[in-house]
């Protein structure tokens, strides 16, 4: 028996989540973008500072990522649901 599958919701928020996790990813990961040994900030190069500077970033950008995720996936668990109820007439799973 084949499987219904909800039609894909909060495509929007995906994008987002994904844009988010790939800006720390590039930033972190993409070398030239920082090295550099000027400026130097309290006496470290822009290459030891800059790599510093972005884990609190990235620890708020994935955690953005962890929450908006958790909002999509709620909703997308009430929908199928809803279209499964529907399915089977308004029994639940756990009827079968």
């Amino acid at each position: 028996m084949a499987q219904h599958r909800a039609p894909r919701r909060h495509v929007g928020t995906w994008i987002v989540i994904t844009g988010l996790l790939a800006a720390s990813l590039i930033a972190t990961l993409w070398v030239p973008f920082y090295n550099y040994i000027s400026p130097v900030l309290g006496g470290f190069p822009l290459f030891y500072w800059y790599q510093l500077m972005w884990v609190p970033i990235v620890a708020i950008l994935s955690a953005v990522a962890y929450l908006l995720s958790k909002l999509a996936r709620r909703g997308d668990g009430r929908a199928s649901a809803q279209s499964m109820d529907r399915n089977q007439g308004g029994a639940g799973w756990h009827e079968r």
